[in-house]
């Protein structure tokens, strides 16, 4: 028991630690001018339709502001997500 509660302070620790250390060189980047990039972002609404059925309609395409770093930063998603995830269902 004490080793699993070891394991999970260790590990929350370590994830702290990588946190504040993004978050840190992403502050810096930012005081330098290069801590936020754009990335196109495709918008779709879905509307259900009768029998389980989903109609898709195109609500066009902008950017979004986001983070270069690992983790979202200052309310904005980290950029090497969004551009995995390009495309927003809205429901």
């Amino acid at each position: 028991m004490q080793r699993a509660v070891r394991i999970a302070l260790g590990s929350l620790v370590a994830a702290a630690v990588l946190y504040l250390g993004d978050w840190g060189v992403w502050r810096v980047r930012v005081a330098g001018g290069g801590g936020v990039g754009r990335v196109t972002v495709s918008r779709f609404v879905v509307a259900p339709l009768k029998g389980g059925r989903e109609e898709y309609y195109g609500d066009g395409s902008g950017a979004v502001e986001c983070s270069r770093s690992l983790f979202p930063q200052a309310g904005r998603e980290a950029c090497w997500w969004l551009t995995r995830h390009a495309v927003v269902y809205e429901r």
